[in-house]
């Protein structure tokens, strides 16, 4: 029997960063049903440009070892440059909002440094989740371009997970350690990691996936021009 689907407007209301999974994986054939629908996503001029690697089981256990240990030797060599000092005044407060959010809803105060480690560790453990999906996209220009259409590919991919109730959180420090996982996946030099996504079926017994993020009011970031 086919699991019921959201409608439009309630999938992109409810979907929300998932930090706590079930173990239960997800089939393949519901992977592969998320999949027909993410890669249904616009790119210009139908480009595509975007290569998906799906990890699971016992080649996601082996990456989180390797991971996990870049991290606590502090070796991130991303591709492409992510640094929040730059972050202008809005940004930063907004940034820092959602920082405090999460720390509260997992106990971790501003001064336990240790805590804060951890917490941040957890990416590379992927949160628990039974999958991950890597986004690499080509060299192409200045990239700008190629970022656009994977990130409509990334969003839709958490969108078609959210209509099927499943979860998922999308993972900047993922793909701070690129070389790895081009190495785990033998994926080409000339491929950029933009993003990860762990994903699987969220715990809805856990206080983690309470949080529900605020949006700026429209007033904030929409013009309008009548």
């Amino acid at each position: 029997m086919n699991p019921q689907i959201l409608d439009f407007s309630t999938t992109a209301q409810t979907r929300q960063s998932i930090r706590q999974f079930l173990l239960e994986p997800l089939s393949q054939a519901d992977i592969q049903a998320v999949l027909d629908d993410a890669l249904r996503s616009p790119s210009a001029v139908n480009a595509q440009p975007w290569q998906v690697h799906i990890a699971s089981g016992e080649t996601l256990a082996k990456l989180s070892e390797k991971l996990v240990n870049e991290f606590r030797l502090g070796r991130a060599n991303p591709d492409f440059e992510y640094n929040q000092a730059n972050f202008g005044d809005v940004y930063e407060a907004r940034m820092r909002d959602s920082y405090k959010r999460l720390y509260e809803a997992f106990n971790v105060s501003r001064a336990d440094k240790v805590g804060r480690q951890n917490f941040a560790e957890e990416n590379v453990r992927f949160y628990g989740a039974p999958h991950a999906a890597f986004f690499f996209m080509p060299k192409i220009g200045d990239n700008v371009y190629s970022a656009m259409d994977v990130g409509m590919l990334v969003q839709t991919f958490m969108l078609a997970l959210t209509a099927r109730g499943f979860g998922s959180v999308p993972q900047l420090l993922l793909a701070f350690y690129p070389d790895v996982v081009r190495e785990m996946f033998g994926v080409s030099d000339d491929y950029q990691l933009m993003v990860g996504v762990s994903f699987g079926r969220p715990d809805t017994q856990s206080p983690a996936n309470d949080i529900r993020q605020p949006r700026a009011p429209q007033s904030e970031t929409v013009v309008w021009h009548w």
